[in-house]
């Protein structure tokens, strides 16, 4: 064992000996910058930034914010593309003291659709209940967008002027997969304003909570590739009083159900052999034992074969295909003469495209059943899972909660890191947000996070930055 990894199993020994109480005890902002950041999250809570609606408005109201605290109207653009008005975005920048490139945070303002008759409060609303702030966009990523802002101002406010200049980038349509995506948009069209050394992008990272316990914050190095594909097979059709061995949904159905039984080879990189190695530190028992046995070459198959049937390690291991959509038959007196079913990847960096088509097609194991990817992939680059950085965010970490741990982690969802990564930004996902693992509402219905929670990410967001705003 590494002098590192010893390290961090003394550093989890100590963590289970505190307890899950002595956890919760985090220092938290200045009463004064709580209270902003809480007035920040309901404004924008408010804002109905969905799709639909934009994020102009909320863009603005950032803009407004920033400018009364302080910032002269030139470190403050707001700024659309001129095909999209509606898809706002706003750059706020802090000045430092030399010329050196800047750190950027990167923060989405868009959410995804919420229902009224869906949830039990208004999700537009932010609504505080026993402990708990509801809200669509508390946790994704408002609550996080809310944080940057306010450390932001409050470093305007105390007079820090940084090594080099801070700047956050207050974006749209993370969420709707990208027809004006602020973040691309920036880079291509406004480099000047977002040109940075490093990339901090919240909403790529983690902070797991687990049965009241604070496990770890993760630092996302690298994220699985997005890909899509359509599975369609088609027959002449006829009268549903003749029925026929070649119904396309029964076909279809057949496939599938082979599908469902696929199961990608284990696939670890940089960032996965370091996850689960600092993450056993923090284990106890069998998922100890096993998290360190797929470590060896070749991996154990028993500790294989119990992470694989845990949907928050098997993700970690591999390439995973799923179906989401599925849709034949055109009337109810007719045979079907289509049957198309969407199909999902999320694929671990440095597989190809066409290997995983070529798995579907083996598993699907019908020549009848076309297999086309339907969204394309967007490769962008692995940021190194950097000591330097992994090892600021530890100091913030352990400032806050002694003993919880900082592991890389690969995303195996999409965020905005793959357009400054493919522009050549390293980024990292930063978040100090803790989240229970068994109850993650992002997206879902009564969205929220904890009131407790919430005031500990702002303490992490502006310690954190200060520590980046020193960092060379």
């Amino acid at each position: 064992m590494s002098r590192l990894s010893a390290g961090w199993v003394a550093l989890a020994v100590v963590s289970i000996a505190i307890g899950a109480q002595a956890q919760t005890a985090a220092p938290r902002p200045p009463q004064k910058f709580e209270a902003l950041a809480r007035d920040i999250l309901s404004e924008l809570i408010a804002i109905n930034s969905t799709h639909a609606r934009g994020t102009t408005v909320a863009a603005k109201a950032v803009a407004a914010r920033a400018l009364a605290a302080g910032f002269p109207p030139a470190d403050v653009a707001v700024l659309a593309p001129n095909d999209h008005p509606e898809a706002g975005n706003v750059v706020v920048r802090l000045r430092g003291r030399t010329s050196d490139r800047p750190v950027l945070y990167i923060c989405h303002l868009d959410v995804v659709e919420a229902r009224r008759e869906d949830w039990t409060f208004d999700p537009f609303r932010l609504t505080e209940q026993e402990g708990w702030l509801y809200g669509r966009g508390t946790i994704d990523m408002k609550g996080q967008d809310a944080a940057v802002l306010a450390s932001l101002i409050r470093l305007k406010q105390e007079g820090v002027a940084p090594a080099h200049d801070i700047i956050a980038a207050f974006t749209a349509d993370e969420e709707a997969g990208g027809d004006a995506n602020g973040v691309a948009w920036l880079v291509k069209e406004h480099r000047d304003l977002v040109n940075a050394a490093l990339v901090v992008n919240p909403d790529g990272g983690e902070a797991a909570l687990k049965q009241g316990r604070k496990l770890y914050i993760a630092v996302q190095t690298s994220e699985k590739m997005f890909l899509t594909f359509s599975l369609e097979t088609t027959d002449k059709g006829g009268h549903s009083s003749r029925p026929t061995a070649d119904n396309p949904i029964y076909r279809l159905a057949s496939g599938l159900d082979r599908l469902a039984k696929l199961r990608f080879p284990v696939h670890l990189t940089e960032t996965t052999r370091l996850y689960f190695e600092r993450r056993a530190g923090i284990e106890r028992g069998q998922s100890q034992s096993d998290m360190r046995a797929i470590l060896r070459v070749p991996p154990e198959p028993g500790a294989v074969e119990r992470l694989s049937s845990v949907v928050e390690t098997n993700i970690q291991l591999r390439t995973t295909c799923t179906t989401t959509m599925i849709d034949g038959g055109h009337a109810e007196n007719a045979l079907p003469q289509r049957a198309r079913a969407t199909v999902q990847c999320r694929v671990i960096p440095g597989e190809s495209v066409d290997s995983v088509a070529a798995a579907i097609r083996a598993a699907v194991a019908d020549p009848k059943i076309v297999v086309s990817v339907l969204t394309p992939a967007r490769p962008a680059p692995d940021s190194p899972p950097a000591p330097a950085i992994l090892t600021m965010v530890e100091g913030v970490t352990h400032s806050m909660w002694p003993g919880v741990a900082v592991l890389p982690e690969m995303s195996p969802g999409a965020s905005d890191s793959i357009y400054t990564r493919a522009a050549g930004l390293p980024s990292y996902g930063i978040d100090g947000m803790f989240d229970d693992l068994d109850d993650a509402r992002a997206h879902g219905r009564d969205e929220r996070i904890g009131a407790t929670a919430f005031a500990e990410e702002l303490e992490f967001t502006y310690r954190l930055m200060r520590a980046m705003s020193e960092a060379r």
